[in-house]
């Protein structure tokens, strides 16, 4: 079999020292934190909050856009007519339509 390296023992070495190093009183858990809630926490909740108006005004949105889109078009009412005065004839250079040349009836 081969023997270890000389500094994979030395890392060894220095490993098991390290972990004896270690009591049961060390690995209790430690005090939750007080006070107010920082850092990630907060940045959190103002993320979950943008998310939530952006999430309602994309749905308002979409909603508008789908209800003015299957309403059928309502055709405008028309402007009430106005009163014209009368304009003097004009003067014409065509002539008026000739009579018919062709009797009509039996």
């Amino acid at each position: 079999m081969n023997t270890p390296a000389p500094i994979e023992e030395r890392l060894r070495a220095a490993l098991q020292a390290r972990g004896q190093l270690i009591s049961a009183h060390d690995l209790s858990p430690a005090r939750p934190p007080a006070g107010r809630p920082r850092g990630t926490r907060r940045i959190r909740r103002m993320l979950t909050v943008a998310t939530a108006i952006t999430a309602t005004a994309a749905a308002a949105a979409a909603i508008a856009l789908l209800l003015s889109s299957t309403t059928p078009h309502r055709p405008h009412p028309a402007p009430p007519a106005q009163h014209s005065t009368p304009t003097p004839a004009s003067t014409s250079t065509v002539p008026p339509p000739a009579p018919s040349a062709i009797p009509s009836g039996p």
